[in-house]
């Protein structure tokens, strides 16, 4: 038996399960989706998203949405896995969220789009921020800085949870760091970001201390402590099906 739509877990906040209350919310257009399972298009995000009390069919439905042996990333999941999952990595993370955040325009900063998508990747290649794919650029708006014609810094929108929007792909070109490029992207997306009447919010590795006071420098503050899991899914059926 197939879960109702009335059966769909909404968390007392919408960052509580940010993924989920996007993909089920805002961001609808991108996500496939077995009965309470979500997930982005596979070219637009990694990410996947369960109810935060995910029961046996979740999971199996999970499993049969990604397919046997599939390696996964499950933002904020804190419940255990079934039997027969792997964690393959287990992140300590925190989320800060912007209420205060310092936001203003940089005339510098130009919007990126699909033309921009190859030097997009080549800088992220290149930095390692996190997660982006060919189609990651349609989440929201991405603003970028190039130095001699060449893409050396961006920012853009991720998740979009009701009322909130997250800015990720934060990202500078080693031989331009030091120059305030990374935050002056960040308040210029936080200005998108209040201009429709959001708030901005982000994440980030909770040992990733430079980056944290950066933030909240910036007027970000400390929200909450997430994780960031990778899972496989079992290579064959572990007997829990779909009722």
């Amino acid at each position: 038996m197939h879960h109702a739509a009335a059966h769909t877990e909404h968390p007392a906040h919408p960052l509580d399960n940010p993924a989920y209350a996007s993909l089920t919310g805002p961001h609808a257009r991108f996500a496939e989706r077995r009965g309470r399972v979500v997930r982005y298009r596979t070219d637009v995000s990694p990410w996947l998203a369960l109810p935060l009390r995910p029961d046996a069919t979740d999971w199996a439905d999970l499993a049969a949405l990604a397919g046997p042996g599939a390696e996964l990333e499950l933002p904020g999941v804190r419940a255990p896995l079934p039997e027969g999952w792997h964690v393959t990595f287990d992140v300590a993370g925190v989320q800060l969220v912007g209420e205060a955040v310092d936001a203003w325009p940089d005339e510098e900063a130009v919007p990126l789009g699909a033309r921009d998508v190859p030097e997009m990747l080549a800088l992220v290649e290149r930095t390692r921020p996190g997660p982006f794919l060919p189609r990651t650029v349609e989440l929201g708006t991405y603003l970028g800085i190039r130095r001699g014609g060449r893409l050396v810094a961006m920012a853009g929108e991720r998740l979009r949870p009701p009322g909130w929007t997250e800015i990720s792909a934060v990202c500078t070109d080693d031989d331009h760091r030091g120059q305030g490029l990374g935050s002056r992207l960040v308040r210029a997306v936080a200005v998108g970001i209040r201009e429709r009447g959001e708030i901005p919010f982000l994440h980030t590795a909770a040992a990733n201390t430079g980056a944290i006071r950066l933030y909240k420098s910036l007027g970000f503050r400390h929200r909450r402590a997430t994780r960031f899991v990778g899972a496989r899914v079992p290579e064959r059926d572990t007997g829990c099906s779909r009722p």
